[in-house]
């Protein structure tokens, strides 16, 4: 829609001064009436707006039929949608339409300028159905003083000219604009369009027709005005310096968290603030954690709360108040309960079980003992962990578990520094609150798989963790503050010594777990791993039956471990077939699995062990060793070929095995003449040793003596007793050192059917740890020298020249503690204690 434009001419202004407060209707004339809303339209304003009220669309259509202005005036309530003259102010403006378009929706989009002021009369004469029409009668806007309009007009453009500096969406050549304008009201009527000023303030400055009142209305509102710029700029200015450039985001949330503040409105986290609050003083904090505390949370106050910082702070003060700093459990120091618990979870592990009930024991004379740092070493499976969560349920402790496993970074145990958003304490502070008591059992599993790097050393975090006498001021980074773990019961477990730094093992009390003994395996697979198995397969001891000899059978050749997790899983796999019966075919239950269907359900034998020979041999001798799966049978063999003297020793072995051949071997060359040997025999010869399986690396401290003794039978050509084994480092001189796994290689010996085990003088005390039932089938020889063994271990004729000469070398090295004469076939002997 295309409407010529129409512009009622200006009045021409009168120089005269008129009257104050003359603001006598002028030039009256009758006009449609538009209402508005939320908008006040003055003089000598374009402005464009929409119309969609069918009376005010009428009224428009009036004025452009009738090619006459529209008098404009806003609603007293812009919530009413049809308003009556009552809801409409009395003055307005008489404004020409420049545009008139009509939109799809039947809406009205309106360009239209302000002429003059005008006030509407009472009477409504000019009122139709369809639209308002009233009789509007200019006002009056001459100045009352020129000089004090002029004057007025100098403050109103400076204080303008401020505002328009501080508000950067005015352009500047506004204010070219309102300095060029001669007439007072025309100044003040220009000016009014660029301020936000609320609808209120803008009709009192519609209603003022005299100049100088409404100039000077008009600075007071400019001055207020730049009051709010001034401290918005300020606001911005202080954000500004909070927030990161990068950070859009923050800075605006920073900036209505400024203005709230500079308004003095409350803060929406204040309930969260007054909660914290509350919980500090109801926490039982230690006197330095309660300052840090306070500290703390003064800062909380003064920060704004969506910040990031604010953030951290209310995540320090939740740990700070939820860590248990007075909390405990009450140990219950019931040896026998401790036992049954003790007892009923483990078979064997007598030492550690009876350091557990040693350490109640004095809790009950002393409740201020400090809880012992126990670290259990020894091979995978063996029970350590199972065994700390034992201890917990005995003493009825909270427990908890940290995985050491593979940690590289200190932080971890000592926390992170309060640095950034992401900090978190270390994980010793992190097990105790999720205890929730201050004495938990903690167990450190893995202590030797810890690493380092360039983050730090973690085992050296784990020195003050670890020390009676500092944990009790025991500092993480995140907290900030000491918190006592003297009271924790630390249990640590690794595999080795070897990944754990000397200082940190002088901290801990160190208690060996061994590998189990096969009747020790044999008593947890009957107690405990069958059981269990038939429980989470769904069997019951009706459905299926685990006898004894498939129980040997499983530990003997299909799992060759330290510890029982390979037989569970056997077991396991055991139970599995036998539920696939139950279910085909469940009238043939129970099902029995014995030790010859052990082979139709897993196949054949995986492994073997070392038996004894059929007859004795030359050159060979059974020796002992130990592996991380238990003992075994050692067999040594050596071979006299014709050479120039040259010894070869193979099976892979490592320096240590290598260096005792060589030991034992000049201890053979001393012994030339008392055997029998011509003096440069060694020229006219080579020597090959061997230990069989050569794929199988072997090394030790333990083979002197075995390797002596094979090395006499085959210079000597004398067979060695099948029935004698023997362990033992040797010396040049001969002398027979002491050795280890000593348990593990005497059931190595019984299990291979040893008559006899020849062991070093020294390692008698260690008979105290072997099972009685091991040492009754066997006989135990101590020996201090090599010349004791070989009148036991070769096999002579009576009269062979070596009897007389072995038996005198034995004589004088000291005679044998336990008689070693070879039982006739079919005779029986009372086995002689040890201590014999």
């Amino acid at each position: 829609m295309s409407d010529k434009k129409t512009k009622a001419p200006k009045k021409k202004k009168s120089k005269v001064a008129a009257p104050a407060g003359d603001d006598s209707p002028k030039l009256s004339q009758v006009v449609p009436l538009l209402p508005l809303r939320d908008i006040v339209i003055f003089p000598q304003m374009v402005v464009p707006f929409f119309v969609g009220r069918e009376k005010s669309i009428n009224a428009l259509e009036a004025s452009m039929a009738n090619k006459t202005e529209i008098f404009l005036c806003s609603q007293k309530d812009s919530a009413i949608n049809e308003p009556e003259m009552a809801d409409l102010f009395v003055v307005g403006t008489l404004a020409s339409i420049l545009q008139l378009v009509k939109l799809p929706d039947g809406t009205l989009k309106v360009l239209v300028e302000g002429r003059a002021r005008a006030k509407r009369s009472e009477d409504q004469a000019g009122k139709k159905d369809d639209y308002f029409m009233v009789s509007a009668s200019e006002l009056d806007e001459k100045p009352r003083d020129e000089a004090e309009a002029h004057a007025l007009m100098r403050t109103l453009f400076k204080a303008f000219e401020s505002y328009v500096r501080l508000n950067k969406r005015i352009p500047a050549e506004v204010l070219v604009t309102v300095q060029a304008m001669s007439e007072p009201s025309a100044m003040a009527d220009s000016v009014i369009p660029h301020l936000n000023l609320k609808l209120a303030d803008k009709q009192l400055l519609l209603e003022l027709a005299e100049p100088i009142a409404r100039i000077e209305k008009l600075v007071t509102l400019v001055q207020s005005e730049i009051e709010i710029l001034q401290i918005e700029r300020r606001i911005r200015g202080r954000v500004r310096k909070q927030m990161e450039k990068s950070q859009k985001e923050y800075y605006l949330n920073e900036q209505m968290a400024a203005i709230q503040k500079e308004l003095g409105e409350r803060d929406e986290f204040k309930s969260e603030i007054q909660e914290l609050e509350t919980r500090i003083k109801e926490s039982k904090l230690s006197t330095e954690a309660m300052e840090k505390a306070e500290a703390e949370m003064r800062k909380l106050k003064m920060m704004a709360p969506i910040s990031a910082e604010a953030t951290v702070i209310r995540n320090y003060l939740e740990w700070l108040i939820d860590l248990p700093w007075e909390n405990t459990t009450e140990d219950n120091l019931d040896l026998k309960h401790a036992k049954k618990v003790l007892d009923r979870d483990h078979f064997g592990l007598e030492k550690i079980k009876d350091r557990i009930i040693e350490y109640l024991a004095v809790q009950n004379l002393n409740k201020s003992l400090k809880g012992p740092i126990l670290c259990f070493i020894g091979p995978p499976g063996v029970g350590k962990s199972s065994l700390a969560t034992s201890i917990a349920d005995a003493m009825e402790r909270k427990f908890a578990r940290i995985a050491l496993g593979g940690l590289r970074d200190e932080a971890e145990i000592r926390g992170h520094r309060r640095t950034y958003i992401g900090a978190m304490p270390g994980k010793i502070i992190q097990a105790i609150k999720k205890s929730g008591t201050k004495n938990p059992v903690i167990l450190l599993d893995e202590l030797d798989k810890m690493g380092n790097d360039f983050r730090g050393d973690p085992a050296s975090a784990m020195l003050e963790v670890l020390d009676p006498v500092q944990n009790a001021t025991f500092n993480d980074h995140y907290m900030e503050v000491d918190f006592d773990i003297s009271g924790v019961l630390f249990i640590a477990t690794a595999n080795s010594f070897s990944g754990i730094p000397q200082p940190l093992i002088d901290r801990m009390e160190i208690i060996f777990v061994p590998s189990y003994l096969e009747t020790e395996k044999i008593e947890i697979a009957k107690r405990h791993l069958v059981p269990r198995q038939l429980k989470e397969h769904g069997l019951t001891e009706d459905q299926a039956v685990m006898e004894d000899s498939a129980i040997v059978e499983l530990i003997r050749y299909y799992s060759r471990e330290a510890g029982v997790r390979n037989v569970s899983r056997e077991i396991a796999n055991l139970c599995r077939k036998t539920a696939r019966k139950v279910v085909e075919t469940p009238k043939l239950a129970p099902f029995h699995v014995s030790e010859k269907e052990i082979e139709d359900l897993l196949g054949p034998r995986r492994y073997k062990y070392g038996t004894m020979e059929q007859d004795d041999q030359i050159g060979m001798t059974n020796g002992l060793a130990w592996t991380e799966v238990g003992g075994d049978l050692l067999n040594i063999e050596v071979s006299v070929l014709p050479g120039k003297g040259a010894m070869r020793i193979t099976g892979k072995l490592g320096d240590v095995m290598q260096e005792s051949a060589h030991a034992a071997y000049s201890y053979i060359r001393s012994r030339a003449n008392q055997l029998g040997l011509p003096k440069d025999f060694y020229n006219r010869i080579d020597l090959h040793i061997h230990v069989p399986e050569g794929a199988t690396p072997k090394d030790g401290p333990s083979a002197g003596i075995t390797i002596a003794t094979s090395l006499a039978s085959a210079l000597t050509n004398r067979p060695v007793r099948r029935d004698l084994a023997m362990t033992g480092e040797i010396t040049l001189r001969g002398h027979v050192l002491p050795i280890g796994g000593l348990k593990e290689k005497l059931l190595a010996a019984q299990r291979a059917g040893m008559t006899t085990v020849m062991i070093p003088d020294e390692n008698m005390k260690d008979l105290y740890d072997v099972p009685k039932e091991i040492l009754a089938k066997m006989k135990i020889v101590p020996v201090r020298h090599a010349d004791q063994i070989l009148r036991a271990a070769l096999v002579l004729a009576d009269d062979d020249p070596l009897v007389e000469i072995l038996a005198k070398l034995r004589d004088e090295a000291g005679a044998v503690m336990v008689d070693i004469d070879r039982p006739t076939p079919g005779a029986t002997k009372t086995p002689r204690s040890p201590t014999h």
